[in-house]
This record gives C-alpha cells, structure tokens and sequence, in this order.
C-alpha cells in the first residue's frame, strides 16, 4: 500500500500543473465569450479584465479525481472517491453537484444572472450534494453525555450551510488574488485537520484544491490577468463547504463543525457587516456598495498587494488559531475561540465596515427617491438627519420609560 501523503502530492502538483495550463485557455474562452470586467466605480480594476477563471479551476479538480481514480486501480493508491469507501456518500453524484454550481457561476459569467435565478442554481447544487449523502445529521452534546439528533432537519440545514459557503466567497472575492488566496490558506488548514482524522476524501478535496488555488495565484495574483468570476468564486465556496462536511458526515461534535468557520472568518465577518451595513442605511441587503474589507482598506490608503497581504494573515492567525482549538481542553479551547472572534470584530469595527456606505436620500429637484455615498455632500445630510431621529426616538423611549415607572 502506497503512503497517505503521495497521493495526496500527486493530488497537489497535479491540481497545480493543470491550473498553470489551462488558465490561459480560460483566459481566452472568456475573451471570446465576452466575459469581461470593465473598469467601473464599484470595481479596483483599471483596465478591462476576463473573469473566467473558474474553468481553469473546475479542470484541475476534475483531473486531480481523475488522478485518484487512476491511483487507485493501478498504484495501490487508499480507497478514496469511491463509494465504496464512504458508504455514506455517492462521490459521483457529489461530483454532479459541483459541475452544477460551476455551470452557474459560468452562465452567471456570461449573461449575467438575476439574482433569483443564480441563488436557484446554488440550491439545486447543495441539493444534489445532501442527496449525496453529505449531511450532518448527529450532533455529539457539548453540554454532556448523548447526541443530538437533527432528524430531517439535517437537509435545509445543509443545504442552507453550502449556500451560505458559497456566497461569503463570492462575496469576498473584490481583489486580485483576495479570494483565491483565502481559500488556498484555508483549504490547506482543512487538509491538514482531514489527514489528522483520517478522512481522506476530505484530504483528497482539500489538497487539490490547494494546489489549484495556488496555481491560479500565479495569474491572479496582482497585477491579475484573469478573475476568478462567479464560475470560480461559486465554486471555491462550495469546495470548501464540501471539504468541512466531509470533515464530520453525518456525526460531528460541536467544535469540528465550529473549526471550519472560524478558518472563514474573514469573508463571514465581511458578508455579516454588508447585512448590518446595509440594513442600518435603509437599503436592500442584496444592494453592492464599496464597504468591504478589502474598500476600506484601499480607503485607508493601502495598495491592492498590502490589503491582500493583510488579509492572508488575518486568515492565517485564524487557521493557527482554529488548529490550536481542536488540540487543547474544552475550557482553553472556548477562550481562544472567544480571542480569535473577539479580535476579528474589534478589526472590523476599526475599518467601520458597520458604518453604512449607501443612504436613501430624496431629491427635491427630481422628486426621487435615490442612493447616495459619502462623497455626495447629500450623504452627510442623510446622515444626520437619521441620527436625529434615532435621538428622537432614544428620547421618547426614555420619557416613556419615565412616565410608566411614575404610574407604578
């Protein structure tokens, strides 16, 4: 029997090498098809740049499993993707789920989607994902002895998981090499928890991801010549949300289901403050604005290369971190989870990605209802004007307050 660990760098060069080949062809296909990122004011990019490169990635995938497979049958490779290993998961209709969820973001690429019709995409891929086998349907209790039974709850909570996945890289996914370098660090960090626990078919996943990821960087990185696209952000997202359910299918405890989020942190902690952002200023969630991590630190006069950078490391601490939690006590482990979410939020207030970006303001002259930003003197008017009325309403709920407490 061959060792565990040449597979698995086969797996790696091998996810490498294709990437290094076929991104150009990506590059081209996209050219061709019109999948281009012009220079916009939402966008870093100051030149026209094709955003296809999820193909290159989806092809390294699809070799590394076709290397396993021949790995397998002819050097004596581990039993791996094959459903035989797992008899929990059908790794054939997995594999149908990510071709699913690549063939979204490419359409989506091409003839820009509506919103609808591309979160459609990403839940039939999760679907077909839990009806693979890949669910979390056992809790172990962290509170004491027995196990909590999801029951057929364990489904939507899949499938809600994955497309959560799904989007907080995409979501992320605003500068060169940001997305795909979050994701090789991270992919790498679950690779190595996978082999740990013996789980080679999250291993296999995880370190061929890796080496696609770092083989895309080489085109990625800046200056980029090629963006990841939906084709490639939707499905780093899905790859590492497979990856951490593989790590724990159908029986986990709380902390391995907990591990995978913190390694995502940053893009978590990036999609949560867009919510709160974008709620506190009275717009649509779905309503892009340049309030990501990444847009307040180019604001705060860091270059694409520094931002990135930084980012990677945040990524890192919280990898350490997250590797460190699974070999230490209960009681260390919930105070080093508490630091390293502590100090991610306190990151994220420093860089106000709380603080709304867009504001509802009503034109006088047009009659309408428009979005305005903070270089519009219209803003700092808007601005006020709601913090006036939350100091209003501060002020009526103490003097109501006052009022009932003399009633009594």
């Amino acid at each position: 029997m061959t060792r565990w660990w040449i597979p698995c760098a086969l797996l790696f060069l091998t996810a490498l090498v294709v990437t290094l080949v076929a991104t150009p062809l990506a590059r081209k296909i996209a050219i061709r098809l019109g999948a281009v990122d012009k220079p916009s004011k939402r966008r870093i990019n100051k030149v026209a740049i094709p955003r296809m490169g999820g193909i290159a990635i989806f092809l390294a995938l699809a070799a590394a499993v076709l290397a396993q497979y021949l790995g397998t049958r002819y050097l004596g490779w581990p039993l791996v993707l094959t459903p035989w290993r797992f008899s929990t998961v059908d790794y054939p209709l997995l594999g149908v789920s990510f071709l699913v969820i690549f063939i979204t973001g490419a359409v989506d690429d091409v003839l820009q989607l509506k919103p609808l019709a591309k979160l459609a995409g990403q839940v039939l891929a999760a679907v077909i994902a839990v009806c693979s086998g890949l669910t979390v349907g056992v809790i172990m209790n962290p509170f004491g002895h027995g196990e909590i039974v999801l029951g057929w709850l364990a489904y939507p909570i899949t499938v809600a998981y994955l497309v959560a996945y799904v989007n907080i890289i995409n979501l992320i996914d605003g500068l060169d090499g940001l997305a795909s370098g979050i994701t090789f660090i991270s992919s790498c960090t679950l690779f190595y928890m996978a082999a740990l626990s013996n789980r080679l078919d999250s291993a296999a996943i995880a370190i061929s991801l890796a080496g696609a990821t770092l083989g895309f960087l080489r085109y990625n990185f800046n200056p980029a010549s090629i963006f990841l696209g939906d084709s490639g952000s939707l499905l780093l997202g899905f790859a590492l949300g497979t990856v951490s359910l593989l790590n724990v299918t159908r029986v986990a405890g709380l902390t391995t289901l907990i591990v995978p989020l913190v390694i995502s942190f940053v893009p978590i902690v990036d999609t949560f403050s867009a919510i709160i952002r974008r709620k506190r200023a009275h717009v649509s969630v779905g309503q892009a604005d340049k309030g990501h991590i990444h847009h307040r630190l180019i604001q705060d006069g860091y270059n694409q290369r520094q931002a990135v950078v930084l980012m990677y490391l945040w990524t890192a601490m919280l990898s350490v971190g997250a590797i460190i939690m699974t070999q230490i006590e209960v009681a260390p482990r919930i105070v080093v989870f508490c630091l390293l979410i502590g100090a991610s939020f306190a990151f994220a207030a420093h860089l106000h990605l709380f603080d709304p970006v867009l504001l509802h303001h009503y034109n006088p002259k047009s009659g309408e209802d428009e979005l305005v930003s903070p270089d519009d003197p219209a803003f700092a008017v808007e601005q006020a004007r709601i913090e006036e009325h939350a100091e209003e309403r501060r002020e009526d709920f103490v003097e109501r307050l006052l009022r009932h407490d003399d009633e009594k």
